[in-house]
């Protein structure tokens, strides 16, 4: 079932065509990533959704009701959203069972349970209930605003980039704690973050926006895996493009005959592979289908950087094991993994 519904949604500000014809539709109870680069238009929709700006055309609708209608909108603090900011946003001079019960009534008969069945959500300490703010970490911190804004039992989250200012090992944590939290709670998400890594292992769908426009919206899996155009490719994650020639199935490139999820298309093309999809063996016996030789080796722990040079091709850059590294300078076996992907062309 939908719960949200943005159609055709337009906003410029100024000479600035901020987002063009949005349509998006958000599943109950999922969690959806805005993924984009700077200016792409990401917290601009964060915000029409919020109901912090209007749109100048479009609609939004949240669980058959209609928050926006071009200009006309339903004002922010009746429409049952919960936000979460980068900062966190709380309040320096209230306790964390201050800042937890801000949105529940004073008079509640059962305020306190309520607040405490909030920090237990968010896997916080009771005893932390005692404490202000500045007492806490950037994680704990930010714990605190997701109760905070759970007490509002709100139909849809909004989490504005709220991990970016923590620190790689507890922002990755945190996200998953997140999940947990928004996962028991039956709760709707939509993620507006620049890390594309955090999208796709946080989100259930993605949506990329680029200069104001929805370029492709789809599962983690099926946007990395089949992206729509170079662009998207290069913004989701490490990709090799390499230019091959179509046919009955196969490519032919500088890594020599390679399958793709296209069978139809024929003549030149542009094709994608992930790193990991390459597979590095030193040569014994008879030459090798295709073979690079090993110009850079960068330790990375457990996934490694190995950069191939080709003989007439730009390098390739490869994600390899940490075990049976190869020497910088020796020549090696390259195999392709799965199918390369062709812009363009529906995945067979």
């Amino acid at each position: 079932m939908t719960l949200l519904t943005i159609k055709d949604i337009s906003k410029r500000y100024g000479p600035v065509q901020a987002l063009d014809g949005i349509d998006i539709e958000v599943p109950a109870g999922s969690r959806t990533a805005v993924v984009g680069p700077s200016g792409s238009g990401k917290t601009t929709l964060l915000r029409l959704i919020a109901g912090f700006e209007a749109p100048d055309r479009g609609s939004i609708v949240l669980d058959d009701e209609t928050l926006a209608d071009g200009p006309s909108i339903v004002p922010p603090h009746r429409r049952g959203i919960g936000i979460v900011s980068q900062d966190g946003a709380l309040f320096p001079h209230l306790s964390v069972a201050e800042n937890i019960g801000f949105g529940i009534e004073r008079g509640a008969d059962d305020r306190e349970k309520r607040i405490s069945s909030l920090i237990d959500m968010v896997e916080l300490d009771r005893a932390m209930l005692s404490r202000r703010p500045h007492q806490l970490s950037g994680g704990q911190q930010q714990r605190v605003a997701l109760a905070r804004a759970l007490a509002r039992k709100p139909r849809l989250m909004l989490l504005d980039e709220p991990f970016s200012a923590l620190d790689t090992g507890l922002r990755e944590n945190m996200r998953k704690a997140v999940a947990r939290v928004l996962r028991t709670a039956g709760i709707t998400a939509i993620l507006v973050t620049h890390d594309q890594g955090e999208a796709l292992s946080f989100a259930d769908q993605v949506a990329v926006l680029r200069d104001g426009r929805l370029v492709q919206a789809g599962t983690p899996e099926a946007l990395y895996r089949f992206p729509r155009d170079r662009d998207t490719a290069t913004f989701l994650g490490d990709a090799i493009l390499l230019p091959a020639d179509l046919g009955d199935g196969f490519a032919d490139c500088a890594l020599g005959r390679v399958e793709t999820d296209v069978a139809a298309r024929r003549g030149p093309a542009e094709i994608m592979l992930r790193p990991e999809q390459l597979r590095l063996a030193a040569i014994r016996g008879k030459a090798a289908a295709c073979s690079g030789k090993v110009a850079d080796v960068e330790f990375g722990g457990a996934v490694c950087t190995v950069t191939l040079s080709l003989v007439g091709g730009a390098p390739l850059v490869i994600k390899s094991s940490s075990l049976d590294l190869p020497e910088i300078g020796s020549t090696v076996a390259i195999t392709v993994l799965g199918k390369a992907h062709v812009f363009g062309g529906a995945p067979a």
